[in-house]
């Protein structure tokens, strides 16, 4: 089999996929909880469709509106400890309604290292290559160099992704705190891979704190995710204070937005126990995964997260060979260079990760024979 054939298939991806008459294990994908592969989730979702349908095709801000809106909001922001939530058809819009508001304010834009697409206020946006550590040690002299770049600067927004989540690697935001306070600071946050999954399924928020900010009131934090990942749902989400939300509903572009499916709401507010069950299942897997991966040594991971990335891409082609599909494709276009990574999720059952290891295992002691000839 070539191993840059696509795979095309007609079903949902769960711990295996067939293709063209073989079944592999599947180690990739964002479905962290395990969610939309669940019958129980999968029967929550067939009830509330059978209230709300499968669209609202409506704007938000129109005269007639759907209670669920603001209830899985509420509950959203609760959950996680922010002030308020904004829910939208997915986390590329959430982003992109953020910048949208923030271009009307003459916003500086400043990005962080692999800024999601979904922050960029344009189509193509040049991102630092330094990594993120080096890039927040001088991020408070950039921002101060913006203070005197022009006779009225606009807001500064920095955006950044919460974790590096295709190398596996957890960012520290203590920065924050020594950004400058004579600026209107926004730090908008692409939470889209934490969200679930970071601090006992918060996601960043809790981690991150705002000073004062003697241009007005703290520094604004904002936190944008996609619900399609480990919450397993269609749909983004927008965090942040009360205030800026309401102004930022109050916009055309968000007006004119069609909303995320009223019926996924309702499953949210019915699934607690099938989101608990799933992120305790996934820390076992997780957990499982580490002691047999890591000690081959190829793997980049930050511990407690399902991502395993690796340098050693010819180790794609051999798992595949061994009816292991995992992660391996350019990203996030095609002309970057392919990742290679390992993706665990609450559906595998602890014998599939225990059949990873060992060809893992045996794949290194392969290599390494071959290193030493």
């Amino acid at each position: 089999m070539r191993t840059n054939e696509i795979f095309e298939i007609n079903h949902l991806p769960n711990r295996t996929v067939k293709h063209d008459g073989k079944e592999y294990l599947f180690f990739s994908g964002t479905a962290y909880l395990g969610l939309p592969q669940h019958p129980a989730f999968q029967q929550l979702m067939t009830e509330a469709i059978g209230q709300y349908g499968t669209v609202f095709g409506s704007s938000r801000n129109g005269n007639l509106r759907l209670s669920i809106y603001e209830e899985s909001e509420a509950k959203l922001a609760t959950s996680v400890g922010a002030p308020t939530a904004l829910t939208l058809s997915s986390g590329m819009m959430a982003g992109q309604v953020i910048v949208n508001w923030l271009r009307s304010q003459n916003a500086t834009f400043i990005y962080g290292p692999n800024a999601h697409p979904a922050l960029w206020h344009q189509p193509v946006v040049t991102l630092p290559k330094l990594s993120f550590a080096d890039w927040s040690a001088q991020i408070t002299n950039q921002v101060r160099s913006v203070s005197t770049t022009g006779d009225k600067p606009g807001p500064v927004a920095i955006l950044v992704n919460s974790i590096e989540a295709v190398r596996s690697e957890y960012y520290n935001f203590d920065w924050v705190n020594d950004l400058p306070d004579e600026l209107p600071i926004t730090l908008i946050v692409d939470d889209s891979h934490g969200l679930g999954i970071l601090n006992e399924g918060r996601g960043i928020w809790p981690q991150i704190t705002c000073k004062p900010n003697r241009a007005g009131g703290p520094i604004r934090l904002l936190v944008t995710a996609s619900l399609a990942k480990a919450m397993g749902m269609p749909g983004g989400v927008i965090l942040g204070d009360r205030d800026t939300l309401v102004s930022v509903r109050q916009t055309a572009f968000f007006g004119a937005c069609s909303p995320m499916p009223p019926a996924c709401l309702d499953v949210y507010l019915r699934a607690d126990a099938l989101y608990a069950d799933g992120y305790e299942r996934l820390a076992q897997n997780i957990a499982l995964a580490e002691r047999l991966l890591l000690p081959t040594g190829l793997f980049r991971h930050a511990t407690g997260y399902p991502v395993f990335f690796t340098e050693h891409d010819d180790l794609y082609p051999y798992l595949l060979e061994n009816g292991i599909l995992v992660y391996s494709f350019a990203y996030p276009t095609a002309a970057d260079r392919a990742n290679t990574r390992i993706v665990i999720s609450a559906f595998h059952e602890l014998a599939d990760i225990e059949c990873l290891g060992e060809k893992v295992n045996t794949y290194t002691a392969t290599f390494h024979e071959s290193a030493r000839r």
